[in-house]
């Protein structure tokens, strides 16, 4: 043996023998070793890095002989990890509180997508209209836990989460980071749109009175052995793990209650439902053991909710309030009663029974509002510091910030108070040796910090400086006064402004973050900086996790060398883009300014960067205007900026698409057609999507109605919208050599992904611009369902191709989907149009929804007819619209209804007429609508049909209709014709009564 292969064997022999992992491959392809690795003691790999390991190789992408990456392959192997990552979360009994705290957002979706697919929910069907009492224990279950995480995932992703500081070495990881945050943030925007649904699946989960039962590993395994004796024995009912009515109830009013708790904030009349769910769940759980079953409820967060909605609402018990300090100062607080809470706080200052967070959370609070222009409240934040500073003094802390700064520039008033809270502040009969220093070194603190000598004096003549302080330190004090006053300089210059003089360094870097986080004042922002800097050296770009500037200017951004500007531009531009998210333009338009003021010194890079950012705020400015009812025309500096913007050809500089998509949406919402048709340099137009995207469409527009020969622009438009719309597929060879249809996914030759392009078309408002759109889905529409019976209409639909060389390619759940969406989103611009209400009306009729046709049908005659006062226009009600309504009134057994509206037609349809009368089951009013029948022939019919059933009653209500001297055949025909006008009129009037 070599003495180095010596030396290694003696150095580990006297290592302890550590176990070695084991490898994701393992359980592979040993099944059994997996329950026994989850029962060990402490295994490693842990339950949850197994599931991460398990769906990261099942996930992988393949490459082909081409060399070109492929999807993961849906093959054995990979089906065997899933179902291995659902054994694990079965093993942790799908508790969410591991599986959240251990999995990424991206992973735990994946997790629940593939419990929903063993579980046999139905694909293709939104859960909000599955019926759950219908459903396998399982399946049903399944659907409760995908639809539970979903709203915990929302309210989770708005608490503010301290971001990780990487290394040197992992900065490069950063485009890595980024893809799996924008992933993350594509999951939450579904999950926030589908939130209404997710919580109407779990209010009508609170009506199901019956027990569930949830995967176990022994379910599990019987599903990979043979799924359909697995699926008839999940579905049975001793399968899996028993979940008791009340225990489910209980975990669904308190994730019910989160959600409610979470929307209160933006509608405050919210927070009594998530009351009524937090109190229905401290019902049940007082009287539930946990311990036997799965459970994701973290009571002191129940009892914290509970305490929350209790004073939220004002419904707690007042004599609990009475006697509790936070009710106490949640009551001052709904009441404006802030001498009262002042008193509370100097109270409090020898009680000690509000935390110190608490007390300071209630300061921030009243200085936000300050801020927002309350200026009432300045003295009652200047006094609330006071208080806070001296119970931070007593506690042994380093008073605040804002007292600090409050000591720059104090009055007599200030002083005078600040000397009665800290008198009152002292336990007279308990005072012990340990406060009265801490209250001596404040007072010390506050005589030094006066540059007031006045002030300063009235501080060392008052009692308590004399009772607190020793001789010695007394003697020092007044001395070093006297001299203060004896150098002063009556001819200095004023003290500088608030934000300019440096904050004591021996402030909590703590607080200097907090005050960076809360300002948006890009000067105040600047000075914290420059203490934060002369504190520590580190990037304090990274103090708020919520702060994000976009991927494109990472990069230059954190090249700038100065650490200071680079933290500055880095926080100005992250708060400005925060703001114009919540619309509040004015104070991203001051900082974006200062940003740019400050780049325009040494990166002319980044001077451009802001100045699109500015152009991007102001567009959007703008346009939310214009959203709320200001129609006005944008300033013409304005669109010339936007033009500008579209022409600029400056290289290495960073672009992002949203700035181009924003001022296309612009120049098409403020129908600028000819400059985005002829005047766009064409290097934007191959480089930006949105600006093809635009300059098809306003092409489109721009020659609408127009000869043959125009529609060569619509048809690139088509085909770069069929383009979006479609699916490649892939594709499988069988052992028999066959190839069969493996998995469908969404092309990737589209200029745009599918839902990119449905968010840019819902920031279009230009009617004409939708009602291009609309045409364009609506003749798509009917092409890929081939129904010519029933088919959706809509304007200049003739300017598109009739036909499509690729039918398969197109998906057509996504056009169907677009289509409604797109519809819905115009009638929110303006539910008067007529063309979109026919088209809305035809989309209910083809998907067999006849009520709520009839509702856009009557509301289209409605809009153009002022409320049937007058005639519907007949290219309104053509033909073939009222055939639809007949139908619809057939299918809805409204039998009399159909007699009436045949009478509408250009040739009265007596057949349709006859047949509808001879039905007994009728669900209208039957003889009350003869008064509306102007047709003598099927007035003639009814005598004859109620004559013939025995009905006398309804025989003279028809006699007495046919007996009107107004229909008389012998009339003039004007006359006739105003009688049926009139009919029709009040007719269409009571059918607006039964369906509006």
């Amino acid at each position: 043996m070599s003495a180095e292969a010596a030396d290694r064997e003696a150095v580990t022999g006297s290592r302890p023998c550590t176990p070695p992992q084991t490898s994701w491959f393992e359980f592979l392809l040993d099944p059994s070793l997996l329950e026994q690795h989850l029962l060990g003691p402490h295994p490693d790999p842990s339950p949850v890095q197994l599931i991460i390991q398990f769906f990261e190789q099942a996930s992988k992408p393949s490459v082909n002989e081409q060399n070109q990456v492929q999807p993961p392959v849906d093959n054995r192997r990979n089906r065997t990890l899933k179902l291995m990552a659902l054994k694990v979360a079965a093993h942790l009994r799908w508790d969410l509180n591991i599986l959240e705290k251990g999995l990424t957002i991206p992973v735990l979706n994946m997790l629940l997508n593939e419990l929903l697919c063993v579980s046999r929910v139905p694909p293709g069907v939104k859960h909000v209209d599955l019926d759950l009492s219908t459903l396998p224990p399982t399946t049903a279950m399944a659907v409760l836990i995908y639809n539970r995480w979903a709203i915990r995932t929302i309210v989770l992703s708005s608490f503010p989460e301290k971001q990780t500081k990487p290394g040197p070495h992992q900065l490069n990881m950063m485009n890595l980071v980024q893809q799996e945050k924008e992933l993350t943030e594509n999951i939450l925007s579904v999950l926030r749109e589908q939130a209404t649904d997710s919580i109407m699946v779990l209010e009508r989960a609170l009506k199901i009175k019956k027990d569930f039962y949830i995967h176990t590993l022994r379910t599990l395994d019987l599903l990979a052995a043979d799924p359909s004796t697995a699926n008839g024995e999940t579905e049975s009912s001793t399968a899996g793990l028993h979940i008791s009515a009340d225990h489910l109830q209980c975990q669904v009013h308190y994730d019910l209650g989160g959600i409610y708790f979470q929307q209160g904030c933006s509608e405050t009349l919210v927070y009594e439902k998530a009351r009524e769910h937090f109190r229905m769940a401290r019902e049940l759980f007082t009287k539930l053991d946990f311990s036997a079953t799965l459970c994701c409820l973290d009571e002191q967060r129940l009892a914290g909710y509970w305490s929350a909605c209790r004073t939220l609402t004002g419904t707690s018990d007042p004599n609990e309030r009475q006697h509790t300090p936070y009710g106490q100062i949640s009551g001052f607080m709904r009441n404006s009663n802030y001498g009262a809470l002042i008193e509370a706080f100097i109270r409090d200052n020898v009680a000690l029974d509000l935390p110190n967070s608490f007390r300071h959370s209630i300061q921030l609070e009243l200085l936000h509002k300050l801020q927002q222009g309350d200026r009432a409240l300045e003295e009652v934040c200047h006094k609330l510091c006071v208080c806070n500073a001296v119970r931070d003094a007593l506690e042994g802390g380093v008073p605040c910030v804002s007292f600090h700064q409050l000591l720059l520039k104090p009055c007599k008033n200030t002083i005078s108070f600040l000397l009665e809270v800290c008198t009152r502040s002292l336990d007279k009969e308990h005072l012990s040796e340990t406060s009265k220093r801490k209250m001596a070194l404040f007072i010390k603190t506050v005589c030094d910090r006066l540059e007031d000598v006045s002030l300063a004096f009235m501080v060392s003549s008052h009692k308590l400086f004399n009772e607190i302080l020793q001789d010695e330190e007394k003697k020092i004090l007044i001395e070093q006064m006297r001299k203060s006053s004896a150098t002063v300089n009556l001819s200095a210059k004023p003290l500088p402004s608030f934000y300019d003089i440096p904050v004591s360094a021996s402030v909590n870097i703590s607080q200097l973050e907090q005050q960076l986080i809360l300002s948006l004042d890009a000067r105040h922002i600047r000075q914290i900086l420059i203490e934060l800097h002369g504190m520590a050296e580190r990037p304090f770009w990274r103090v708020n996790s919520k702060w994000e500037v976009p991927v494109d200017y990472v990069n230059v951004i954190l090249a700038i060398k100065d650490n200071l500007t680079r933290d500055l531009v880095y926080i100005l531009m992250a708060k400005g883009l925060h703001c114009i998210s919540i619309k509040d333009f004015v104070h991203a338009r001051q900082l974006f300014t200062a940003c740019l003021e400050l780049v325009t010194e040494f990166s002319p890079k980044l001077r451009q960067v802001m100045l699109n950012e500015l152009l991007l705020m102001e567009v959007r400015a703008h346009e939310a205007g214009a959203v709320e009812g200001y129609m006005e025309r944008p300033p013409s500096d304005l669109v010339s900026r936007v033009r500008g913007y579209l022409e600029m050809r400056i290289h290495d500089l960073p672009l992002r698409q949203i700035v181009g998509e924003e001022c296309v949406v612009f120049m098409l919402n403020w129908r600028e057609n000819e400059y985005l048709t002829l005047q766009v340099p064409q290097s934007l137009v191959k480089s930006n999507p949105y600006v093809k995207l635009g300059q098809l469409i306003a092409s489109t527009c721009k020659e609408l109605p127009g000869p043959k020969e125009s529609r060569r622009t619509a048809k690139e438009l088509w085909e770069a919208v069929v383009q979006i719309c479609s699916v490649s597929s892939q594709h499988k060879r069988t052992s028999e050599g066959r190839v069969s249809l493996l998995k469908q996914r969404e092309s990737s030759l589209g200029i745009l992904p599918r839902s990119k392009f449905m968010t840019f078309m819902k920031k279009l408002r230009e009617p004409l611009v939708l009602t291009t759109l609309i045409s364009l889905f609506v003749r798509l529409h009917s092409i890929v369902r081939d129904d010519i019976v029933n088919e959706v209409t809509a304007e200049h639909i003739s300017i598109w191709p009739s036909s499509l060389a690729n039918l398969q390619s197109v998906d057509v759940e996504a056009v169907v989907v677009t289509l409604k969406e797109l519809v819905n989103y115009a009638l929110s611009l303006n539910p008067n149009n007529q063309s979109w209400l026919c088209t809305q009306a035809d989309i209910y009729f083809v998907t067999n929804q006849y009520s709520a046709a009839m509702h856009y049908y009557l509301q289209a005659g409605t809009v153009c007819s002022d409320y049937f006062t007058k005639s519907v226009p007949p290219d309104v009600y053509t033909d073939q619209v009222l055939k639809r309504m007949i139908k619809c009134c057939s299918f809805l057994n409204c039998h009399t209804q159909v007699a009436v509206l045949c009478q509408f037609l250009r040739e009265v349809d007596y057949m349709t007429a006859f047949k509808a009368l001879q039905e007994q089951n009728s669900h209208d009013s039957m003889d009350s609508f003869y008064d509306y029948i102007w047709d003598v022939t099927i007035l003639e019919y009814l005598t004859y049909i109620h004559q013939k059933r025995g009905e006398g009653d309804k025989r003279q209500v028809a006699i007495k209709a046919i007996g009107q001297t107004e229909l008389n055949s012998s009339n003039p025909e004007e006359v006739l014709q105003l009688a049926a006008q009139k009919r029709k009129k009040k007719f269409l009037q009571a059918m607006a009564k039964l369906y509006f």
